[in-house]
């Protein structure tokens, strides 16, 4: 359910709201039943909310929304104001939600958004979701991959590096680790059906450091990384300027962009789609979408939030969790 004072409980009540929601979806929230009745009762929604202990207690009708409640917060908690009782909250429900996957008992975890500084209020130190986790899971090798599916075709980007200062990225640029993002590039693309993906490898530096002009680590971190992960028979190229690879990734010409930092790729994604792109985490044991925005604070308890990127989380979730049973 994310921070329950941003706008994740009113999304998801949104989602629920939808016509067909429940017939294409089987779909539990981990949250506070409280929270999304309260929820509920702000956007005037004709929705019930109903407590279960257990995902095989869920009903999937219509005009319900099934709720494991992990907590019980009280419902006069402030609306967009950081509260270390939400920032636990949050992390818990994470918690729970990796609890229920690595046990089967659900085939992918969609997450509405957490506030890093509520989190770290309640003593949770993580930078965000991404290395919660990780940490949960105990993965090791792990990366953000953003996806826009605006037309006329999608944007996928892979990060090797995210929530970090510039600085640290740009100390992050290792041949190693490039490697290591290439493979899980060309993992995630396979998982979704793209045997061959042609992965794209963005430069760090301006024109990718034009012949070391720029900068040199284009030329001695990124380059032999791509070249080991061509021996290895991945269909990697580059590094390429990053001023144009994201074109030619959108005209079709890769499948997916491996990014070197934060804004690098969440730029590029957000102009092409922010309410509706979604947020991947690749080399968990499970798949794990997210909604690519943050709590929202300004406009939480307002009716403003727009649910389209949870929409998309989910539709994405839905649509790789099946891919996985049929292979």
């Amino acid at each position: 359910m994310g921070d329950p004072a941003g706008i994740g409980p009113e999304i998801v009540a949104r989602a629920f709201a939808e016509e067909g929601f429940c017939r294409e979806n089987r779909v539990v929230v981990v949250g506070d039943r409280a929270i999304l009745e309260r929820a509920v009762r702000l956007l005037g929604l004709p929705l019930r909310v109903n407590a279960v202990s257990d995902p095989g207690e869920a009903r999937f009708e219509p005009g319900t929304v099934d709720v494991l409640t992990e907590t019980e917060l009280p419902e006069d908690l402030p609306f967009g104001e950081l509260d270390a009782r939400a920032g636990d909250a949050a992390f818990r429900y994470v918690r729970r939600a990796v609890e229920l996957a690595l046990e089967g008992r659900v085939a992918a975890v969609a997450t509405a958004p957490l506030n890093k500084e509520a989190l770290h209020l309640a003593g949770h130190r993580y930078p965000g979701h991404t290395e919660i986790l990780a940490d949960l899971t105990g993965t090791r090798d792990y990366a953000m991959m953003l996806v826009a599916e605006a037309a006329p075709s999608a944007l996928r980007v892979i990060h090797v590096s995210t929530h970090v200062s510039l600085r640290e990225a740009i100390e992050r640029v290792e041949p190693e680790r490039e490697l290591k993002v290439i493979r899980l590039a060309q993992g995630a693309m396979r998982r979704i059906g793209i045997e061959r993906p042609r992965i794209a490898v963005a430069g760090l530096n301006p024109h990718a450091g034009e012949n070391g002009l720029f900068g040199t680590e284009d030329a001695e971190k990124i380059r032999p990384a791509v070249e080991r992960a061509r021996k290895e028979g991945i269909e990697a190229s580059g590094p390429w300027p990053p001023d144009t690879v994201f074109l030619r990734a959108r005209q079709g010409e890769f499948d997916i962009v491996v990014v070197q930092y934060h804004d690098q790729g969440h730029i590029p994604v957000k102009l092409l789609g922010f309410e509706g792109g979604v947020n991947v985490t690749v080399g968990l044991p499970f798949f794990r979408m997210s909604v690519d925005h943050g709590t929202a604070f300004d406009i939480a308890g307002t009716g403003k939030a727009d649910h389209s990127s949870l929409l998309a989380a989910l539709a994405l979730a839905r649509e790789l969790a099946g891919a996985e049973r049929r292979g």
